[in-house]
């Protein structure tokens, strides 16, 4: 069965997150005063790294809002009780440098640009309209989808199949005529695999281990130049999966 459209993941799938995460608050920290004797940088990002994983958590799993999550990643890495107020003005300063390092990975545009003719495209993410809708538009790709779904506005989020299956709704297509393309082995790829779609894990790091998972799981590639062949598109700038 051929396939007709792909949706994308954006965080570390399009946008380079993590990137522009630790510029952004190695920029804050230093403007913040935070960095003395006792803490290096590295310590602070991956500190705050850790933080913003456990809100995500207690977010995706209904615990807080959007906002709220925001909040208390503040509140947390500080190790202050911060009003709402000054939690939402400690963060918007931050946002202030994470937004100017913001940039699409180097393959993301020859691989929109192969795929255009051939398949229709979309983008759920686990994030809310608000922030993605903007960040796509900043990074200059927005119209090259056709429909942009997010957690917070779907009231579900991956890996649950109602999110895929929703994205598949918003193409009207079912979803063996779909591929998912994320960045996270379970989230994404076997979140996808699991609701029918055809899953496409993309792991740039490489670090994650092998292959496809047992010939119905995620096709694992470490670049999107390798993502036209999987999908069988009449193109040459594909290349076989180095990965199996």
């Amino acid at each position: 069965m051929s396939i007709d459209a792909v949706v994308w993941d954006i965080d570390d799938t399009l946008f380079d997150y993590t990137s522009a995460d630790r510029a952004g608050m190695r920029e804050h920290l230093a403007a913040e005063g935070l960095l003395d004797g006792a803490t290096t940088v590295e310590q602070a990002l991956a500190r705050w790294r850790e933080i913003t994983d456990a809100q995500w958590v207690r977010y995706a799993a209904g615990e807080t809002d959007w906002q709220g999550q925001r909040r208390d990643r503040v509140r947390v890495f500080l190790g202050q009780s911060l009003n709402d107020t000054e939690a939402d003005a400690w963060f918007d300063r931050y946002v202030t440098h994470y937004e100017g390092a913001w940039t699409l990975f180097p393959d993301v545009l020859p691989a929109l640009d192969t795929l255009v003719a051939s398949h229709r495209h979309a983008v759920l993410s686990n994030s809310s309209l608000l922030v993605q809708d903007r960040k796509l538009r900043v990074l200059g790709v927005h119209d090259r989808f056709e429909a942009i779904l997010c957690a917070a506005e779907l009231g579900v989020s991956k890996p649950a199949a109602a999110a895929f299956h929703a994205a598949c709704e918003a193409l009207d297509l079912p979803p063996h005529r779909v591929a998912y393309v994320g960045d996270h082995p379970e989230i994404d790829g076997r979140g996808a695999a699991d609701a029918g779609l055809l899953s496409v894990w993309i792991d740039r790091g490489g670090v994650h281990g092998a292959g496809r998972d047992g010939g119905t799981g995620p096709h694992r590639i470490g670049s999107l130049a390798e993502l036209p062949a999987i999908l069988g598109a009449d193109t040459r700038f594909g290349a076989p999966s180095t990965f199996g």
